[in-house]
Parts: C-alpha cells; structure tokens; sequence
C-alpha cells in the first residue's frame, strides 16, 4: 500500500573540482546532518548517497520537509568545505521505502524529486515540486536568502533548526559566544523572515497528480 511521503534528492554543486578528500568530507557533514535531523523528530531519514556526487533522504512526516533542506543546506555551509547542494524534492506517493537503503526504493515521489532536480539551473539551490505560486515565491525568496549565509550564520540557523526549543542562550553557550553575537548571526541570516516562512510551508499543498 502507497503512502505520502517527502522524498530529497540532492547532488553537490561543482563537485569535479574538489578533491576527493574534500568531497567526502561534504558527503559526511550531510549523512551525519539527516542522522541528527532524524533522532530529534524520531525519523529515519535513509540516507543514501548514489551517481558519485548524489544523494537521497525521505521524510515519512512530509511536513517536515522545507525545514529539513534548510536544514541540510545550512549544515554543509558551516562545515566549510567549500562545496553547496542543491535539492529538489518531491512531496507523493512512495511504493516502497526500498530494503537496506533507498537505492531499491520506487514510487512517484523519488521519480518526481529526481526529474525535478535534473531540470533545475545550475545556479538554482532549492526546488519543490508542483507546489502553488504562492509556496513556490516562499521557497525561491528563502534559497535566496540561504545562498548568502556566512559559514558562522549557517552553524547558528541550523543550530536553531535542529531544536527549535533552544533559546539564543543555549546556542550560545553551545558556540561559546555571546548571546548577542547568536543575534546577529541569525539576523544576519535572515532567519526572522524565512522563520515565518517555515511556518507557512509546514503545511505543504503540492499538486497531487505524479
């Protein structure tokens, strides 16, 4: 029997030119991310690397979606490797979840996300498919916002992503700065503003048609 589901694909962005070193490195910061993201919302997000330089997780919970790529996005960004992913995913039917991983699993879903990231640009960062106008300005406005976060901006969003119960303090005491550098770091990010926009995207309405 189907079930809905929020299926990622990913892929980093100018992989080629980094060194291989570099580029599991990146591979590593996104596994352990989705492990991390996962254990706090007691899902298991499969993560699966596949094509050399990309990469699969699936949400059980679609409404978790928009903030597990932002998520991921701001997770690589602070580990400053260097290197970006883009990710498109797809909110739809799934057959199977696959056995051991995701590289056997089927279902509109995965087809979907992995046709939508085959036709972003190049210089596109994040992609939902079949989502209204409306949804798709809030995550086109957000990727753009996210495509200008500083390496110390990134720890701090993901950081406040991760656990959305952590004061400023706690991710302070966590980094070993300041409460007042925590602010500026998150307003320096934006996160105020696609904060509000996470909580309009948590109730996703893609298109249902594959």
């Amino acid at each position: 029997m189907s079930q809905i589901i929020a299926a990622l694909t990913g892929d980093i962005v100018k992989s080629r030119k980094a060194s291989p070193e570099v580029l599991e490195q990146a591979f590593t910061i996104l596994r352990r991310s989705a492990a991390d993201f996962g254990q706090q919302r007691d899902l298991d997000l499969r993560f699966t690397r596949n094509r050399g330089d990309g990469w699969q997780v699936v949400l059980t919970r679609p409404d978790e979606c928009f903030d597990a790529i932002l998520y991921l996005v701001a997770s690589l960004r602070a580990g400053q490797t260097g290197l970006d992913t883009r990710i498109a995913a797809a909110i739809a039917p799934v057959d199977s979840l696959g056995t051991r991983d995701l590289s056997d699993a089927s279902g509109h879903a995965f087809f979907i996300a992995g046709d939508t990231l085959d036709r972003m640009a190049r210089a596109e960062q994040i992609k939902i498919a079949n989502l209204g106008d409306a949804q798709t300005a809030l995550v086109d406005l957000t990727a753009n916002i996210a495509a200008r976060w500083t390496a110390t901006q990134a720890q701090a969003v993901a950081m406040a992503l991760l656990d959305p119960a952590k004061t400023h303090d706690d991710i302070a005491s966590a980094l070993g700065i300041t409460r007042q550098a925590v602010q500026n770091r998150l307003a320096g990010a934006g996160y105020g503003a696609f904060d509000k926009a996470r909580a309009a995207m948590r109730n996703l309405t893609p298109d249902p048609k594959p």
